[in-house]
Parts: structure tokens; C-alpha cells; sequence
């Protein structure tokens, strides 16, 4: 199993790779800076994706696109934020600007 880096730098790291590629992001919502769990809503030209953090079988980190596999409307990815939200007030939540919908960052999706 892979160590777990703390929230609050894993999303420094987040948007310095993002800042690095050009791409804007913004920190939507701060959650505990140890250990609390991170949506990543990537923002593109089809839609928006909202990616949730995992583990894999194997125990590896990873990123699962929660709201499906097809991009969703403004609406549905803020309902979704929502409810995930009030079942874990320790998220963070970022947004970034991917008109790929790739996010700017290394991630295994699962």
C-alpha cells in the first residue's frame, strides 16, 4: 500500500501542476488538511466530470469519475458535490479548467 500524503500538500501539488500547464484551478471548498478526501471537478468544452480519490485493489491511490462516464451539466455535478459534502464535511473540493477533461495531474483511474 502506498503512503497517504496529507490533503493540504497533495492539493498545493494539484494546482502548481495545474498552474504549470496553463490550465486555471481553483481550491471550491478547503476540507481537513491531514486527511480529509478530495473531488476534483475538471471543467471542459463537453461538460463537467467530477472525480472522486479511490484505492485500487491493490491499495494504490486512484481517481473513479463518480458522475459517470459521460460529462454532466453544471446542475447535476453541484447536486453531486452536495450530497457528498454533507456526508463528509472534511472535503476538499477543486476545480479545474481541462477542456480534454484530462486532469492536470498524474492519475490513475479505476
Amino acid at each position: 500500500m502506498e503512503p497517504k500524503v496529507k490533503a493540504a500538500i497533495w492539493v498545493s501539488m494539484a494546482i502548481r501542476l495545474s498552474d504549470m500547464a496553463g490550465r486555471p484551478a481553483a481550491v471550491l471548498r478547503k476540507g481537513d488538511p491531514d486527511s480529509g478526501g478530495i473531488l476534483c471537478v475538471l471543467r471542459g468544452r463537453e461538460g463537467i466530470v467530477v472525480l472522486s480519490q479511490a484505492r485500487d485493489a491493490e491499495g494504490r491511490a486512484s481517481w473513479l469519475r463518480s458522475t459517470g462516464a459521460a460529462a454532466v451539466e453544471q446542475d447535476v455535478a453541484d447536486a453531486y458535490v452536495e450530497r457528498q459534502v454533507k456526508r463528509d464535511p472534511d472535503l476538499w473540493v477543486l476545480e479545474f479548467e481541462a477542456p480534454d477533461l484530462v486532469p492536470p495531474f498524474e492519475a490513475r483511474m479505476i
